[in-house]
């Protein structure tokens, strides 16, 4: 039986993973090896201790009512897309209403992680810590690693030529960039379009005298500010679209997406992604677009090699007196803590059962939690995934043998390895259904249906927000209908700074639609209901 759970990491995964263990009446100790939570959101300019964190000017890219814990909203005056201070004072809000600070310990580095001798039939963990210099070993009934994406900055060196032998000029991993000041002046590259890359090409425009952003894969760019100004994920990440994406053809969705994007700037245009591309990545930036129209941001294919001061690129072209190199590649995840039995066997995320559990192990004791990556909020994953693994460890919930859960694996797992630092996205609802229905709480859209006309609609036309696996099953929240029919009020609230006037006729007329739509809504409730698992194939390649 499962009571005392190890619980490695402070940041939005450690949190809900404590607090899960509460839930569940499990005693969690939660190591943090620096002083304080929100782990890679808690910004500092040090270096020491090779810690990651955010840049200085960060905003989140999921909005506030898509980002939350599920049984504790944001305030309502706070904005929707967040600076890095405010998502940190929204966690601090979160540990202290459930008391979570009293189960961490600061400053305590967890150095390993081992399977105790009698792990066979005990599934127990022996954990080494060092606080101050001063070592501990404890053991744990589970342990749960929380220490998320960006460990360990990847730096593919190998792969650009002269690098670091020939060229002069400075060169860097993104997870070293704070602000802009120390590149004022400089011509930069930066090789990787993610949203970091992305990111810190708009920042070092305002200052550089030219960037370069070095792409290799074709990408689709979005705004965060979507259809009548409503935030992105909030207008796209519906039940309603996720159905349509169900049930039309492969092709045609791609086509449809494809065109969304373009209505907004012509890709192929600028360089950035052909709709003739089989695969789909998608960054969100802004103000990338301007910059590229502008010239302040340049757009160049991949690097073939550099040389003293300059830069040469797959096209041949060459751009000179290249001062500064940003290598935005992404991070990997070596778990340096575990031993080695165990850490072979996380090649990747989809190495492991639902992106969580070795399968291998002969007992089921550890969890990797935040390690998926999701086209939706990872802070939203991260919970759900530490709801299951509690109600697992406290006996609520079962897993499958091993070796349904191997055949899990195989069948999932990408046939083609990808790069180290590259991960499959998953569709945000496909996953979070998944994981929901494994542990009791998806909400039946058909049921509500019968009993709450308005809540369905709510469901299944409105955004997917957290609260909506709150409403049933072990750890409801009687407060999770009202957050779901009050999330858009909480949306306008912080935009309500000077009032307009309204068109009094419009709500009427979305109750017309929506009244017009519950037929619609109905079958997709009884296709849902008859296909748990459909459609949680990944969008992203």
């Amino acid at each position: 039986m499962v009571r005392r759970v190890a619980v490695i990491g402070a940041g939005v995964g450690g949190l809900a993973s404590v607090k899960c263990c509460l839930d569940e009446g499990l005693e969690p100790t939660c190591f943090e090896r620096s002083e304080g939570i929100g782990g890679v959101w808690r910004y500092t300019d040090s270096m020491d201790g090779r810690r990651v964190s955010v840049y200085r000017s960060v905003i989140t890219n999921t909005s506030k009512e898509m980002s939350c814990f599920s049984d504790f909203p944001f305030p309502e005056d706070f904005p929707n897309y967040l600076h890095h201070s405010l998502l940190l004072e929204y966690y601090r809000m979160y540990a202290h209403h459930f008391d979570l600070l009293r189960h961490i310990r600061f400053k305590t580095t967890a150095l390993s992680v081992r399977k105790r001798p009698d792990f066979a039939t005990s599934g127990q963990w022996e954990v080494v810590t060092e606080t101050d210099g001063v070592r501990e070993s404890h053991v744990f009934d589970a342990v749960m690693v929380c220490t998320g994406h960006y460990q360990e900055p990847y730096f593919p060196l190998d792969s650009f030529p002269g690098i670091g032998t020939r060229f002069k000029g400075q060169y860097l991993h993104s997870q070293e960039y704070k602000d802009v000041e120390a590149f004022r002046g400089k011509r930069v590259l930066v090789v990787g379009i993610g949203n970091t890359g992305g990111d810190v090409s708009v920042e070092l425009s305002h200052v550089a005298a030219k960037v370069f952003l070095s792409a290799r894969s074709n990408t689709w760019v979005v705004s965060r500010v979507s259809n009548h100004g409503f935030p992105f994920d909030m207008v796209s990440t519906t039940r309603f679209n996720y159905f349509l994406d169900w049930l039309l053809p492969s092709a045609l969705t791609r086509k449809i997406r494809f065109q969304k994007f373009n209505s907004w700037f012509n890709h192929a245009n600028y360089g950035l992604a052909s709709t003739k591309s089989s695969k789909f990545k998608m960054i969100v930036n802004e103000e990338l677009p301007f910059c590229l129209l502008s010239g302040t941001v340049v757009l160049k294919p991949s690097v073939k090699e550099f040389t003293e001061s300059s830069v040469v690129f797959e096209d041949g072209t060459t751009e000179e007196n290249i001062d500064v190199v940003f290598f935005a590649t992404g991070y990997i995840f070596p778990f340096p803590f575990l031993e080695e039995s165990v850490r072979s066997l996380i090649d990747d995320n989809r190495s492991l059962y639902k992106c969580i559990f070795p399968p291998q192990l002969e007992k089921p004791t550890l969890a990797i939690i935040g390690l998926v990556q999701l086209t939706g909020s990872i802070m939203v994953g991260s919970e759900m995934q530490a709801r299951w693994v509690t109600g697992i460890f406290s006996g609520w919930n079962k897993l499958p043998p091993a070796s349904r859960m191997m055949a899990d694996v195989l069948k999932k797992k990408p046939p083609v390895k990808r790069n180290t630092s590259e991960r499959e996205k998953m569709s945000f609802i496909g996953y979070m259904d998944e994981i929901a229905a494994s542990a009791g709480v998806k909400p039946s859209v058909l049921r509500v249906l019968l009993t709450d006309p308005r809540l369905a609609l709510a469901i299944f036309f409105g955004p997917c927000t957290p609260y909506q696996y709150r409403l049933v099953g072990r750890g409801a929240w009687s407060g999770a209908r009202d957050a779901i029919l009050t999330q858009w009020h909480r949306t306008l609230k912080p935009l309500r700074t000077r009032v307009a006037d309204e068109d009094s006729k419009r709500s009427s007329s979305w109750c017309w639609m929506c009244l017009l739509a519950l037929p619609m809504a109905l079958t997709a409730g009884l296709l849902l209901s008859k296909h748990p698992q459909l459609g949680c194939r990944a969008w992203a390649g």
